[in-house]
Order: structure tokens, then sequence, then C-alpha cells
């Protein structure tokens, strides 16, 4: 119950920070034009310092490394699996938009700024839980660009090794590796330190005042009777979590590898969807409409889900 408790008030606390945005555009003193330039400033400066900060505050051993490795196999079988699985069980009607959609919205989680509070809290002063998140934010990015834009296009030439590679998140995670190699903890100036800290820390609000104002532009009856989006919403909130905790319980692993495993899993459908769908030229307002449900009912369904552990 505790594990409930600890889950439901930061996922709570993470979701007030969808009204100031919320509000300040229902008030037009925001408009949704303005998103482009706050969300470069959470991409490019706040998110690195975010993952940054997680992977040079952590002890270097070989066995971490090793643990990291392993997580970020894990997290890829997982994704490419439950995307194939779904595209399989779909059979004819994979050809359609929505259900191509389907399988990749249900595997692509904001494990970074909604993902890593809630880990953190859950396991206090265990500062491998964090990375956990940094891992499973990479695997994320290079299934997205690869075999995700593939899915959703059915193209082969939107398919990005660069764009894999070279984006802010798997650079920074890259750079954080290196520190981490390097003991950085040990020489890097508490200064330096604090930074990460500081910018890591505004990017959940950050990312929540943007969706909040997301949410005040939407059409509130599309956003909740639209079928589609609620089976999306099923598929990344529960389906995929209990599916990465099914592939991890057969192994002799620690409690917070699994623990980090389900809950980074159940976060909601991550931002990166609206990308990969401009590059389809379709689905933007079902990319938006499933990012913002699923952050909204996350509320219920990672707090339920925290309990099996």
């Amino acid at each position: 119950m505790a594990s409930f408790n600890i889950t439901f008030s930061n996922v709570l606390l993470t979701l007030l920070y969808l009204l100031p945005g919320f509000l300040l555009c229902k008030f037009r003193r925001v408009k949704a034009e303005h998103l482009s330039s706050v969300s470069v400033i959470l991409l490019y400066v706040c998110g690195p310092g975010l993952f940054l900060n997680a992977l040079t505050e952590l002890d270097y051993s070989p066995e971490m490394l090793a643990k990291m490795g392993l997580f970020l196999l894990f997290s890829l079988f997982g994704e490419f699996a439950l995307m194939s699985l779904i595209l399989l069980l779909l059979g004819k009607k994979r050809k359609e938009f929505g259900m191509r959609m389907l399988s990749i919205a249900s595997v692509m989680g904001n494990t970074g700024f909604f993902g890593m509070p809630v880990v953190r809290a859950l396991f206090p002063g265990v500062p491998e839980a964090a990375v956990y998140s940094c891992v499973f934010n990479a695997s994320l990015n290079l299934m997205a660009w690869t075999v995700g834009v593939y899915t959703l296009t059915g193209d082969r030439k939107y398919i990005s090794l660069k764009a894999a590679i070279i984006n802010p998140t798997i650079l920074s995670v890259i750079a954080g590796l290196i520190l981490h190699l390097l003991r950085a903890k040990t020489w890097l100036p508490p200064l330096l330190q604090n930074s990460f800290s500081t910018l890591g820390t505004m990017s959940t609000p950050l990312c929540m005042i943007i969706l909040g104002v997301r949410l005040a532009t939407m059409d509130f009856r599309k956003l909740f009777t639209t079928p589609l989006v609620w089976i999306i919403s099923a598929g990344k909130l529960l389906v995929f979590p209990l599916f990465c905790f099914a592939l991890v319980q057969p192994f002799a692993l620690d409690p917070v590898f699994k623990g980090s495993m389900l809950i980074l899993a159940a976060t909601p459908c991550a931002s990166i969807l609206l990308n990969l769908a401009e590059i389809h030229g379709n689905g933007r307002e079902l990319a938006a409409n499933c990012a913002l449900l699923t952050t909204l009912l996350s509320i219920v369904t990672i707090p339920l889900l925290s309990l099996l552990l």
C-alpha cells in the first residue's frame, strides 16, 4: 500500500502542473502557437540536464553498467515484441492508419519527464532508478525513428539512423554515460552538478505546463468519446507495463530493476508520437489526444500497477 500512496501522490503532483498551462491558455495569456519555442527549451536544455544529472550522480561499477545494458535490451525487446504482436493480431486491419498508430502508441511513453520523478520517489536514495529512466528513454528514441516511423508510414525512406542517434535525448545520455564512466561524480564541480539538477527539476513542470496548454485547446468531446483513443490508452497504460513486467519476472533481477521496468512502461504516451504523425502528414490530433488522455488516466493506473511491487 505504501507504493500506491507514493505513486499516487507523485502522479497527482505531476498532473497538477497541467493547471497553470490550462488556465493561462483559457485566459488568453498564452497561445498554443507559443508552444514550439517552449518545447525547444524543454528538449534542448531541460531534458539534457535531467539525463546528465541522473547519470553523473551515480557511482560507477561494472555491475551497474551491465544492468544498464540489460535494461536497454529488455526495453527494446518489449517495445518491438508488443508492436509486432499487435500488428500480427490486427491482420489486414494493420493497413489502416489508426491501427498502425495503435501499435506504436501502445509502447512509446513519457519515460523521462513523467517517469523519472515517479521512480525516484518510489525508490528514494536509489539513483539507478533514475538511470533506468534514461536508458528507457534512449530505447524509445531508437525505436521511434526506425521501427516506429516505418510502421506508421510503411516507407523505408523515413527510417533515419541519424535521427535515432543525433537527437538531444540520445546525445545527452551518451554524454552522461561518458561522464559516468569517467567517474565524474568524484571530480565534477558542485556548481556544474547543481546546474544539471536545477535544469532537470524544471523538466517535469515545463512538460506538464505545455500539455496543459494543449489540453485547453482540445475538443473534450473528441478527447473522451473517441474509441480508438481509449483502446490505445488501455494498451499503453495496462497492456504494455504488464507485458514488460512479465518479461523480467523469470530472471533473478533486483526489485528496483523490475519495479522501474513496470512503472516506466506504464507512463503516458510520449510527445514523440506528434513528430511521427507530422512525418506521416496525418494523425496529429489522434496523437495529441492519446498523450493527453493517457496522462489524465495515469493517476489511476500507475498507482494500481505499483501494488504489484
